[in-house]
């Protein structure tokens, strides 16, 4: 403790009395002082360097850390919700009648009358239109008149063979004679079979010069009026189309149901109804009866008919209606937002996130219901679909998953 004391205290009389040192006195410093204070400055450049290249090493981490993590894109995904096991299909049909044909005429000449008009209710059978026929009527004239000579010269002919056939046994005639009036009967018989036929023919244009209905129905069409000049085909000129008439007691219903439906429509089981614009909030039930059991290669639909009882005749044919087609789905449809689609070439594909990495996976579409699509073939029920995929999506490509909702799932 005194020693220290002296040592202040000659610190303090050399620093009151002792003048500062002169550069000569400087470089009289010990060495071992000047080590100590170079060794000092490099030591803090040292620390200092070392502390900012560990700064920058935890900003380049950082950074390189950062940068990894915007590098994956974000993703939001949805789970396809599944339809009901048996769904309603809602397609156009064309309703036309059971029966539709028109009526021509099968003898030429003028309309002398005719008995119903367009809405009339016809059996069959019934008197539709008289022809006027003189022509017809003249050739039949001249054919009967045709076959009474015949029939005269066959009558000569078979007393003359019978004639010498009673004399050739007697001798009194040579046989050439005999064989001659034998060919001759012959030759007149078959004169008369032609000249009875052609008469049958007439016959027929004559009795053409009725018009019968040839079922029972409603005439929608009449074409001609008492005077018009009826044409049966036989010229150069088009057919006189003279009624239309339907059966419309049982209605057909004609849909075409896209091909993913085909192995679900059978007749006899698929319920059907029809609903038309002009009868609000009523259906008609239909029956499934038939279909083509081939798909149309154009449109990629199979064409069905539904029967439809109409015995009153309320619904009109050739009427635009909708068809519902109550449908049993054996494989599971999804549906999922129409964002969610991937249009590359001619296929339809989706984006799901497996161990976040993307799969895009080939689907097979089904009815486009607007903000929906139906995904009949392609999906699971586990999938993470991508809802807005990016153009650039490939297979393989990191994601980080955010999770959306389909339209109107519950909160």
């Amino acid at each position: 403790m005194l020693v220290s004391d002296m040592t202040q205290a000659e610190v303090r009389e050399q620093t009151t009395t002792v003048p500062s040192p002169s550069p000569d006195d400087a470089s009289r410093t010990p060495p071992r002082r000047r080590w100590l204070l170079a060794a000092l400055l490099v030591l803090v450049a040292i620390g200092v360097l070392v502390t900012g290249i560990r700064s920058r090493m935890k900003d380049e981490t950082a950074l390189k850390a950062v940068t990894a993590q915007m590098a994956v894109p974000s993703v939001s995904v949805v789970l396809p919700k599944q339809s009901a096991p048996a769904q309603e299909l809602i397609l156009p049909g064309n309703i036309q009648p059971f029966i539709s044909s028109p009526v021509y005429a099968r003898t030429d000449g003028y309309l002398k009358k005719w008995y119903f008009d367009i809405g009339a209710h016809v059996k069959a059978g019934d008197l539709l239109a008289v022809i006027e026929t003189p022509e017809v009527d003249e050739q039949l004239a001249q054919a009967r008149s045709t076959l009474a000579t015949a029939q005269a010269n066959l009558e000569l002919a078979r007393i003359t063979r019978d004639r010498y056939q009673g004399l050739l046994t007697k001798h009194a005639v040579a046989q050439q004679d005999v064989d001659n009036a034998l060919g001759s009967y012959a030759a007149n018989k078959a004169m008369v079979d032609a000249d009875t036929a052609n008469v049958r023919h007439y016959e027929a244009l004559v009795s053409f010069e009725k018009v019968y209905a040839p079922f029972a129905g409603v005439v929608t069409a009449r074409n001609t009026d008492i005077g018009d000049l009826i044409n049966s085909g036989s010229s150069t000129a088009p057919r006189t189309d003279m009624f239309h008439i339907a059966q419309t007691g049982v209605l057909r219903v004609y849909v075409n149901v896209p091909e993913e439906y085909s192995q679900d429509v059978k007749p006899g089981q698929t319920q059907a109804a029809i609903a038309l614009a002009e009868f609000p909030g009523q259906r008609f039930p239909g029956k499934l009866v038939r279909t083509s059991e081939a798909i149309n290669a154009t449109t990629r639909t199979l064409l069905v008919e539904v029967d439809l009882d109409n015995p009153s005749g309320t619904l009109l044919s050739g009427s635009y209606g909708e068809v519902h087609l109550n449908i049993p789905m054996h494989n599971p449809v999804y549906l999922l937002p129409v964002s969610s689609l991937i249009f590359r070439g001619e296929k339809l594909q989706v984006g799901v996130v497996k161990n976040g990495k993307v799969e895009v996976t080939d689907v097979i579409p089904g009815r486009d219901l607007g903000e929906q699509i139906e995904i009949v073939s392609g999906l699971k029920a586990d999938d993470q679909v991508i809802v807005t995929p990016a153009d650039s999506l490939v297979t393989g490509q990191n994601v980080k998953i955010v999770q959306a909702k389909l339209p109107g799932d519950s909160q």
